[in-house]
């Protein structure tokens, strides 16, 4: 217990506003996600426009996901440094780490378009095929995953061991989403297969 006392000092705020920004941004989505879905929330808000209120939800996580980092940033500076790696593999594995973790962010992003990255489903925007190219060759949750390597490579390169802890968190976060996020995704395709055999039907 003193060894971990002397590597995060739990008395520094920073470190409680960061830890509840990561858990409030995947948690609000999803409740305001699954709420447009049920009720087009969003949507009735800009008058019956799926694709404007779909922008909206993106421009709101983009904007929460830079408080978020700022949050994150804060937090691990405020914290004790100690040296994590020998030189010169304390500069270049979190260099590396972040590129890799920001490829995976971007190209994900750039595959999925913004609707399919910023929950469109849940607005009735699905997609005519599921992405199978890079970066979904490799992962399956490549966005998720970019981003934590992000976060560790901030505190690797910053020599933050607090920032480590805090990524282990952010990850655990993610598989919780996760949980949630995929099976009412896969529900709503399901749905919409399940309408497009009815009408196959019926003509």
């Amino acid at each position: 217990m003193d060894a971990l006392k002397v590597l995060v000092d739990t008395s520094k705020s920073s470190l409680y506003a960061s830890v509840l920004s990561i858990a409030f941004n995947p948690t609000a989505w999803n409740i305001v996600a699954r709420s447009e879905y049920r009720r087009k929330t969003i949507t009735r808000l800009f008058g019956g426009n799926a694709r404007l209120g779909c922008y909206f939800l993106a421009l709101c996580i983009f904007s929460a996901g830079m408080v978020r980092d700022h949050l994150y940033l804060r937090a691990i500076l405020d914290q004790p440094s100690k040296p994590l790696l020998p030189a010169p593999y304390d500069t270049i594995v979190p260099a590396v780490l972040f590129s890799l973790g920001q490829t995976f962010v971007v190209t994900s992003t750039w595959a999925l378009g913004v609707t399919g990255t910023f929950l469109g489903d849940y607005f009735g925007i699905l997609m005519d095929h599921r992405v199978e190219g890079f970066p979904f060759n490799v992962l399956r949750d490549p966005m998720y995953v970019g981003s934590t390597m992000c976060f560790a490579a901030t505190a690797l390169w910053y020599e933050r061991p607090a920032g480590l802890l805090i990524t282990l968190y952010v990850y655990i976060v993610y598989v919780i989403a996760l949980r949630f996020e995929g099976p009412f995704t896969d529900m709503i395709y399901a749905a919409r297969s399940a309408r497009s055999a009815s009408s196959k039907k019926a003509l």
